[in-house]
């Protein structure tokens, strides 16, 4: 039960971040959108940190288990898969938790909050480690670098042609673009 309540107040935590910025997100605002008084969300969040450590490791389990259940394993993935991963994930075609508005304010989150930075570097560090070894598998003189490039592609895809965004009539194509550079070099 009390499993099922952490998982409701961090997925509530990203509706806030998602919906109105990652500056809204505060333990006060999360207690009233979970229903809650401050200090039965501090039972379960002692601290601000432990939300944060909670909810990007909620955040890496859900993208993780989503993936493994379309596609298989993420250490057997293709680069092809690895990259529809990533881009699927900021359109939010999971469950619809995971916007590229959540994205793009967990970016903005890194700049103020250290511990966000350090978590998600940790994150994206795994999905550059298995992006760059299926890039070695597959030749690539030049793994990590193509690795860094691609991620960045795909990256900057939510920041121009996300939700909202000058650009958002434009996202299939571009979606389909890198798609085609993938299939072309890999």
């Amino acid at each position: 039960m009390a499993r099922d309540r952490k998982t409701e107040i961090l997925r509530s935590a990203i509706a806030i971040i998602a919906d109105k910025g990652y500056g809204s997100l505060s333990m006060r605002a999360l207690a009233r959108a979970s229903g809650l008084k401050l200090g039965a969300l501090q039972y379960h969040f002692r601290t601000w940190e432990a939300l944060l450590v909670a909810l990007v490791h909620y955040i890496e389990t859900e993208i993780t288990t989503a993936f493994e259940a379309a596609a298989g394993s993420i250490d057997q993935a293709s680069v092809m898969d690895l990259v529809e991963l990533i881009l699927d994930e900021h359109a939010g075609t999971s469950d619809g938790l995971f916007s590229d508005r959540l994205w793009v304010q967990l970016w903005a989150m890194e700049q103020v909050e250290p511990l966000v930075s350090d978590l998600l570097e940790e994150v994206y560090a795994k999905f550059l480690v298995q992006l760059e070894t299926r890039l070695a598998e597959s030749g690539c003189a030049q793994p990590r670098a193509q690795a860094l490039a691609l991620i960045s592609m795909i990256e900057g895809e939510s920041l121009f042609v996300g939700t909202g965004r000058r650009w958002a009539k434009d996202r299939s194509a571009v979606r389909e673009a890198i798609l085609s550079i993938v299939r072309e070099r890999y």
